[in-house]
């Protein structure tokens, strides 16, 4: 990737998706496939890991999630951008529970190029991000109503 390539991205996030039982049933495949279609995001890598009951750790190659004989993920078969190597994927490994799978993807936030680009020629630059999990934010969202009904 080129350094003009580079300046025109949007921001790029991972995600660590873990499977209980390993069991991976595509369900929202179909989900992830619309926000690519719809320019969305762009994924740039896509890998599966497995950690066995004895810690140890795999790549997976996972094409049918869902069993029906289709290869779900042919699509993604590009999606691989260097940016996922070995020690990625068992560190990603490191936080799942033994006998899990999960998959590990990294994409661009294609929504969000035309402002970051503004902002990086403004001189603008990210000094911190974060993410809150909607859990954290149900959990606020029901002390703050509680607290106003006191």
């Amino acid at each position: 990737m080129s350094d003009d390539e580079l300046s025109e991205m949007g921001p790029v996030d991972y995600l660590i998706l873990e499977f209980p039982g390993n069991r991976m049933t595509g369900e929202g495949l179909p989900l992830l496939l619309e926000l690519v279609e719809r320019r969305i995001i762009r994924v740039l890598d896509l890998s599966f890991v497995r950690k066995d009951e004895d810690g140890s750790v795999r790549a997976l190659k996972i094409t049918d999630m869902d069993g029906d004989g289709k290869l779900d993920l042919a699509v993604f078969e590009g999606a691989n951008s260097g940016l996922l190597g070995q020690d990625d994927l068992q560190e990603a490994a490191a936080v799942l529970e033994p006998g899990n799978s999960a998959g590990v993807i990294v994409y661009e936030n294609v929504w969000a190029a035309p402002l970051a680009v503004a902002l990086r020629r403004s001189g603008a630059r990210m000094v911190a991000n974060g993410r809150i999990p909607a859990e954290d934010l149900l959990a606020a969202l029901d002390a703050a109503e509680a607290g106003s009904l006191s």
